[in-house]
């Protein structure tokens, strides 16, 4: 993963990502890629902990809503739409359509790499609310207001005082699960028992 990532970066710094979509056919790349996404999905179900399911689910909605926000965008092109407007967006929100809330979750409009962010505060949030580590939560809680508010995630640009409603939510959930964590009654997680150590457990119960 290391080195693919290495590789991207010195392709993207000598502009050659450009040439290389412009030699190869999309029609052969994007059935790598859908092959690619199917491997890294099943994997991060089946490798990662029954319980943490729900957390998977969670960290993959802002690159859903940013996927959404891509395929809305790219339809009112096609409609000849060349601005989204405030009169736009209310007529979409009347038809059930939730553009600014999609934008917002999805990243922003200027900072796309802002679902990435979002994604991995979200699920690891959720990770650590389900294992019950309580303080674990509300500092990744903290650390997605701190992001928020300079706009790198859930923001349209970067900047300072970006998003500040979205980031103040983001602190009443630091607060709130930090509240939990330090009166609340918590139980730790059970542990999960090994595969290789339940078949012996099983054999001495029945020979009971």
């Amino acid at each position: 993963s290391v080195a693919t990532g290495a590789m991207v970066i010195v392709l993207c710094w000598l502009g050659t990502v450009s040439v290389m979509l412009a030699l190869v056919p999309v029609v052969a790349i994007l059935p790598i890629l859908l092959y690619i996404g199917m491997l890294m999905g099943s994997q991060a179900f089946s490798e990662s902990p029954h319980r943490h399911a729900p957390a998977i689910v969670v960290a993959l909605v802002p690159h859903l809503a940013a996927r959404s926000v891509g395929l809305i965008k790219s339809a009112l092109g096609a409609a000849g739409v060349t601005a989204v407007t405030a009169e736009l967006v209310a007529k979409m929100a009347g038809e059930g359509v939730l553009f600014h809330g999609l934008e917002v979750l999805g990243g922003g409009a200027a900072l796309g790499g802002g679902a990435a962010l979002g994604g991995l505060v979200l699920g690891a949030r959720a990770v650590y609310i389900i294992d019950r580590k309580l303080w674990c939560a509300s500092a990744f809680a903290g650390a997605g207001a701190i992001l928020m508010f300079f706009g790198l995630m859930h923001g349209e640009r970067i900047g300072i005082g970006q998003s500040p409603s979205v980031a103040f939510g983001y602190v009443l959930m630091a607060a709130f699960l930090a509240a939990c964590a330090k009166f609340a009654a918590v139980a730790p997680a059970p542990a999960p028992v090994p595969a290789k150590h339940a078949a012996p457990q099983l054999v001495e119960a029945n020979c009971h």
